[in-house]
């Protein structure tokens, strides 16, 4: 169950009490304000909301990519606010899957290498990189396409690579933002059929940001920021 008043007991991930405050000019923008959320593990949860309302400043601090300006964030058990910047970014590696509106592939390498980017930091063997690639790939219906180079595939077929890359290395969770943003209609929905698949087949939480109704309408739960609070929760 997804909570938004901080209530729930044995969340996966527990934000508490956060606020977000960037300063500009002298003044103090306020981005996110006393915002407290629970996720389950295995809950898909998208945001929604106008733009400037926070939401893909909350996914950058429940990756590990910005720190509140006050309150904490846990992840299964760990407590990243609290993390230096290089354990912080070694959490990062094991436990947060990202896919993003634009694929950011690497032009010159193919869609076996791009995926395999993430292994390179960890002790996996060449064999065993090369299993996990595969199995990747594979699942996101690709295993035909590993030596083909970005400009060779579709914007689909992109945005499924990048998804094989942010899931090779089996993270925690998998962070969303407009991830069918940039795609048509029927790509959209092949992809966000491939996330459905992902959360009700292997047990993946997903939190996802978007813009698109029929995005959202394929998540468990869809929160809404409106001016860095969370207003509303509804299926």
């Amino acid at each position: 169950m997804v909570r938004v008043d901080g209530g729930g007991d044995g969340a996966l991930i527990r934000v508490r009490e956060v606020d977000k405050v960037y300063v500009r000019g002298g003044e103090a923008i306020h981005v996110l304000q006393n915002l407290n959320l629970d996720v389950e593990r295995g809950e898909f949860v998208a945001f929604m909301g106008p733009s400037g309302s926070g939401k893909t400043t909350l996914l950058n601090l429940l990756g590990g990519l910005d720190v509140p300006t006050e309150g904490s964030i846990t992840v299964a058990g760990d407590e990243i606010t609290a993390m230096s910047g290089r354990i912080l970014a070694e959490w990062r590696a094991r436990h947060v899957g990202f896919i993003f509106q634009m694929f950011n592939l690497i032009p010159v390498l193919t869609a076996f290498q791009n995926v395999e980017l993430p292994l390179l930091l960890t002790r996996l063997s060449k064999r065993e990189r090369r299993e996990h690639v595969e199995t990747a790939l594979d699942l996101v219906g690709l295993a035909d396409r590993m030596d083909h180079y970005p400009r060779q595939l579709s914007g689909g077929q992109e945005q499924r690579t990048a998804i094989a890359r942010a899931i090779v290395a089996d993270p925690t969770f998998l962070l969303c933002d407009e991830p069918t943003g940039d795609l048509d209609r029927h790509s959209a929905g092949e992809v966000l059929g491939l996330v459905d698949r992902l959360v009700h087949e292997h047990g993946k939480t997903v939190l996802m940001v978007t813009h698109d109704p029929r995005a959202a309408e394929t998540a468990h739960v869809v929160l809404h920021l409106e001016k860095g609070v969370l207003v509303e929760a509804g299926r």
